[in-house]
């Protein structure tokens, strides 16, 4: 296990939420303030090139691709997505959706969506710059790391689900050797799991040593915590403890389900982490959900932590990646008092409940839900399941129906289920012109903080910064040390 002593420890972790809501510019802002700026991995590939479709303004993907190693694999990318003038209200031309383990191309496109985020979040200083993946996601995992930290990225953090394989992945990629990850396959009955195996030589021709980012786990129960910390393989520097207040995927709560008036999963004391236990395996934690003011940060280095992640402060933002007239509308009922955050315990196909924020025009509300014409043309979440003929196949419980039940898939699964890859790309600009002609529509993803930042709102305005968040969040002390720093330049 690394001595904690050799690592740099924040008191501010960035969340590394949505899809591109935690985007380059909110890390590298957050990074050049002396904190931990996180960038989502999420579906970092089609937000590639969909940046391209979208003309690129200021040729800002253009620069990072020119700085990838190997030229060979970027040319292609540019000469079938870029579009100079933009899609001028055309369809976004969409990646194929891997049919297969082991797709080279699908990887490769990992490979450039990891390395252009953390490029630009890193570019032009030397702050530190992590990187969040769902565990749940597993296809591009391989490729989106190496992407990452082929652009020097010094944290990598990942939930939703348990990442045990990930310290040797990552061990793995730094040295230049192949890495893999077992694939969970609904029904299989082969004698050995399927895995899905990343050679780095395949990308740069050659073998090639990379720094070894620190790996934060972002946990939800102890058990989790000592089997992370004492029985994997490879080595983590630390946790993210992350209540069920928190944004996006939460754990299910243990135990037989219970549920409010309003459908939302009920947590209990068997879903609090004791701290006490945390700190006895001796490495720094993260205090997560909830945590967005002063005072849980005073209250979380009293109980030992290290400091905290906050999302929602951040994720609103002028500097994140939601769409700008749907940032503003939010903000607008939060400094009312009028919004509301539901943990849906449907919503994702993952089965995992997600946290919605209700807000008119959006997935959130039945109507808009009820009107969507399913379909599934993404496929991040899809459910990976044995077919009749003992091969992988792949559905997703949002999908259309027929097709989920053609699958092998039950009705019942289907009840509720939003198509969070499109919606939550719609959530940052980039949401699908459909062949209905339908513009897909957006889902938003907060933490509970969401009903109580009308203070803060009120405060900075509706237009507020991530340097206002970190001065908050730090205290009146950190304030002339932040205004004393350089302002932040935007290409």
């Amino acid at each position: 296990m690394q001595s904690v002593a050799t690592i740099a420890l924040p008191r501010i972790i960035q969340g590394g939420m949505g899809v591109s809501v935690s985007n380059w510019r909110l890390a590298r802002t957050v990074s050049m303030l002396g904190q931990l700026g996180v960038v989502s991995g999420t579906a970092m590939d089609t937000v590639l090139v969909r940046r391209l479709q979208d003309g690129d303004p200021g040729g800002l993907v253009r620069r990072a691709l020119a700085a990838f190693p190997v030229q060979r694999w970027v040319k292609p990318v540019l000469e079938r997505y870029f579009q100079p003038e933009g899609r001028r209200d055309q369809p976004y031309k969409r990646l194929p959706m891997p049919s297969r383990l082991g797709d080279t191309a699908s990887q490769i496109m990992h490979v450039l969506g990891g390395y252009i985020e953390v490029f630009l979040a890193k570019e032009g200083h030397s702050g530190l710059v992590g990187i969040n993946l769902l565990t749940k996601l597993q296809l591009p995992t391989l490729g989106t790391l190496y992407g990452a930290m082929l652009a020097g990225v010094d944290y990598v953090l990942m939930g939703a689900g348990i990442p045990r394989e990930i310290p040797e992945v990552l061990d793995k990629l730094s040295a230049g050797e192949t890495a893999s990850l077992k694939i969970d396959v609904t029904g299989w009955t082969g004698s050995e799991a399927p895995r899905l195996h990343f050679d780095p030589r395949e990308v740069l021709g050659g073998a090639q040593t990379l720094k070894r980012p620190h790996f934060l786990p972002i946990i939800a129960s102890n058990s989790l915590a000592t089997l992370l910390a004492r029985k994997v393989t490879g080595s983590i520097q630390g946790f993210v403890i992350e209540g069920p207040t928190a944004g996006g995927h939460n754990a299910p709560p243990r135990g037989a389900p219970v549920f409010d008036e309003r459908g939302q999963p009920v947590y209990g004391e068997r879903d609090v982490v004791d701290l006490e236990q945390i700190k006895a395996l001796g490495l720094p934690f993260w205090l997560a959900g909830g945590t967005g003011s002063p005072e849980a940060l005073q209250e979380a280095l009293a109980q030992g932590a290290a400091g905290i992640q906050v999302g929602t402060l951040f994720a609103y933002s002028q500097e994140s990646g939601f769409e700008a007239e749907l940032k503003r509308r939010v903000l607008e009922q939060a400094a009312q008092g009028a919004v509301k955050v539901f943990t849906d315990p449907k919503a994702s196909p993952t089965g995992f409940p997600f946290k919605v924020a209700e807000v008119e025009g959006t997935l959130s509300q039945p109507e808009v839900y009820q009107r969507r014409v399913r379909v599934c043309d993404l496929g991040y979440l899809r459910e990976a399941y044995q077919t009749p003929e003992g091969k992988i196949g792949f559905r997703c419980a949002s999908e259309p129906i027929e097709q989920y039940l053609a699958k092998g898939g039950e009705l019942a699964n289907t009840e509720g289920r939003k198509c969070l890859c499109n919606a939550l790309l719609a959530a940052v600009g980039m949401g699908q012109l459909q062949k209905n002609g339908d513009l897909e529509r957006p889902l938003i993803t907060s933490g509970d903080d969401l009903e109580r930042i009308g203070r803060f709102v009120r405060r900075f305005g509706l237009e507020y910064s991530a340097r206002d968040v970190v001065a908050y969040l730090l205290g009146a002390t950190a304030q002339s040390q932040l205004e004393a720093q350089p302002a932040m330049v935007h290409g």
